[in-house]
């Protein structure tokens, strides 16, 4: 394949903008749930050498390759007359060569989410060169796939919904889907050492006795697996089908700069545990309810009193949450917070906020979606998030919007999703502790806690 060494552009010159945008995977689970509640086809496409489609941004110029015969090499260049792979805004080019064609054949791209499209009552959702194609009829579908073709573009229609960015995704006789990736957890378990032989296997992906921190007088990591690697493809398979392993890889990922030997130990465990659940992903079975958005902070969680003086973020308290559309998991998330809690309140207030700025959104998209006239499970043309936090100061913050010594130094960037709260599109709820689904987004559980999460946002 020919390509262009995008290393010797210069910008101002031969590129300007390279950002291109592709549908967040949360927005095409929205889209999944919305297929699976409303029965609807799908097909599959696949744009064929997608960013050659498009012309040149600007007249370009590449060196003549090894190999081609023009005479004196030094005396001719080439000139491209299409958007070769390896340029910098190849994406960008192809990406407004193919929503212009879009809008050709009517077309209308989201307000919300820049790969979202919408045709009569069918929906089209991005991700560079894959999209799927939803709707009512299979009829409906097959009109739009040969206009499209009409138009110019180059593309190959790869049938039903069956695998999504190296997503498996199986159809069950009860209507529902489940998410798999078997092939990248092998490749993990490969990348981990973990193939050859019989593996012990764990029940629970971190060990709930154990406390990562830095180790500083533990030996460092031995590299007998490349542990960036791992980590990477581990945080690729928590955020696309397994949030199960999300707490432990993100504490596992915040010694990547310095592994020491507990680090491997921890990383291997992950290992250990897909080993026995390879097959297993996400269960996505639409129900009728809304957004509902669970949400818990450990407060402090990590703090070691041994090396606090050279590591400040022992103290910091971690968020986690999970956040549900028609009872299918769309959205979830493990992490430090940025800023130090004073207290348990605190604490559960910054991780209230974390999720919200996600959920408004995906508010405003699924609000849209409505408007469109496909079926939501709302009786009134505004769609609401039920929020459920177990910490009542918190609640009573979110609520009330007053100053209280303790209180008032928050920032105001925490805040931001008080409007919605008066304005009644977002309720927050009380909820037991035991019940807190977000749970172990923020700590490692027990085996029986754990599994019973686990079931209730995975379903399994």
């Amino acid at each position: 394949r020919l390509a262009v060494d995008g290393s010797r552009q210069t910008k101002g010159v031969n590129y300007w903008d390279t950002y291109s945008p592709v549908a967040s995977w949360a927005a095409i689970r929205v889209v999944l749930a919305l297929i699976l509640r409303n029965e609807w086809p799908t097909i599959q496409i696949d744009f064929v050498q997608a960013y050659t489609q498009a012309d040149p941004e600007c007249e370009i110029y590449m060196k003549i390759p090894k190999g081609f015969r023009v005479g004196n090499r030094n005396e001719y260049v080439l000139q491209l007359t299409k958007n070769l792979y390896g340029l910098k805004q190849a994406g960008r080019v192809w990406n407004q060569h193919l929503v212009q064609k879009l809008q050709q054949v009517g077309f209308k791209q989201s307000r919300h989410d820049e790969c979202i499209f919408y045709r009569k009552r069918c929906i089209f959702a991005l991700y560079t060169d894959d999209s799927i194609l939803t709707g009512p009829t299979q009829g409906e579908l097959d009109e739009i796939v040969e206009e499209m073709k009409a138009s110019g573009l180059e593309m190959t229609s790869e049938g039903g919904l069956d695998d999504f960015l190296g997503v498996r995704l199986q159809r069950q006789e009860d209507g529902s889907i489940n998410m798999t990736q078997p092939q990248l957890i092998r490749q993990i378990l490969k990348d981990l050492r973990l193939l050859d032989g019989e593996v012990k296997k764990q029940t629970i992906p971190a060990a709930s006795t154990v406390i990562l921190n830095r180790h500083v007088d533990q030996p460092a990591f031995d590299g007998h697996f490349n542990y960036r690697t791992a980590l990477g493809r581990l945080n690729y398979l928590e955020k696309s089908t397994r949030p199960d392993v999300a707490f432990a890889t993100h504490q596992c990922a915040r010694f990547c700069a310095d592994p020491k030997k507990a680090h491997g130990i921890a990383l291997k465990r992950i290992g250990r545990y897909l080993a026995g659940n390879q097959d297993k992903g996400i269960h996505f079975k639409p129900c009728d309810t809304g957004f509902e958005c669970y949400v818990d902070a450990d407060f402090s969680g990590q703090w070691n009193q041994t090396t606090a003086l050279e590591d400040n973020t022992t103290a910091r308290s971690r968020t986690g949450y999970v956040i549900k559309l028609l009872g299918c998991p769309i959205l979830w998330g493990s992490k430090l917070q940025t800023k130090t809690a004073m207290s348990t309140t605190e604490a559960e207030y910054i991780a209230m906020s974390t999720p919200l700025r996600e959920v408004i959104p995906l508010m405003r998209l699924a609000n849209e979606i409505q408007r469109r006239g496909h079926n939501l499970p709302c009786s009134t043309p505004t769609v609401k998030c039920r929020v459920f936090e177990d910490n009542a100061g918190c609640i009573e913050i979110a609520k009330m919007p007053k100053a209280r010594p303790r209180t008032k130094h928050i920032n105001v960037k925490y805040h931001h999703f008080r409007e919605h709260v008066a304005r009644g599109l977002i309720h927050i709820h009380k909820i037991d502790t035991t019940q807190q689904q977000a749970d172990f987004f923020t700590k490692a559980l027990d085996e029986d806690t754990f599994v019973k999460h686990r079931k209730a946002v995975m379903g399994w």
